[in-house]
């Protein structure tokens, strides 16, 4: 049988070593802050959830409205989940809740973003996670047309896959 990887799992395989999580190579405006280590690699699949809104200056556009995705280790085994807030949850019991501070444009999928953690729950994994980023988008965007008067406040989802980086404090 042939057997193929699929190119997410192997970009998302080349951060991971189990015992040291290694940063990835990211643009100077999403680097994580110094004095901070990688804690957990995270990688998600799901969807960005949009809602057409009405802008003050009669324009509509599709305005995120949260994410919607099932985060995995690198194994390949479901650990917790992405949603509003935005909220990372970990099926530990640990979750954060985060502020995004800075992103970096792709071109066909959601921007890289640095991620400031604003709150905590639980003492699992994430109980220290000051720091997070968001890497290796794909898709998830928006879509470019579909939005106008008739259609306010509908919903619509874009699939999308993405890495969560998630950094603490060197101990």
């Amino acid at each position: 049988m042939n057997y193929r990887i699929p190119a997410v799992i192997l970009l998302f395989g080349s951060l991971c070593h189990a015992q040291n999580p290694k940063a990835p190579d990211v643009p100077a405006a999403i680097q994580a802050p110094a004095g901070e280590e990688v804690v957990l690699l995270a990688h998600a699949r799901g969807a960005q959830i949009y809602t057409c809104q009405s802008a003050p200056d009669g324009k509509f556009a599709w305005v995120l409205k949260a994410p919607d995705a099932k985060l995995y280790d690198e194994m390949g085994a479901l650990i917790g989940t992405h949603s509003a807030g935005p909220t990372w949850k970990l099926d530990d019991g640990s979750a954060v809740k985060g502020k995004a501070v800075a992103h970096v444009d792709q071109a066909d999928a959601i921007p890289w973003l640095l991620v400031t953690v604003t709150d905590h729950v639980g003492a699992g994994k994430l109980g220290l996670v000051t720091t997070i980023q968001r890497v290796n988008t794909k898709d998830g965007k928006a879509p470019a047309s579909g939005c106008d008067a008739s259609s306010v406040n509908q919903e619509t989802k874009s699939s999308y896959t993405a890495d969560y980086v998630f950094y603490a404090p060197k101990k």
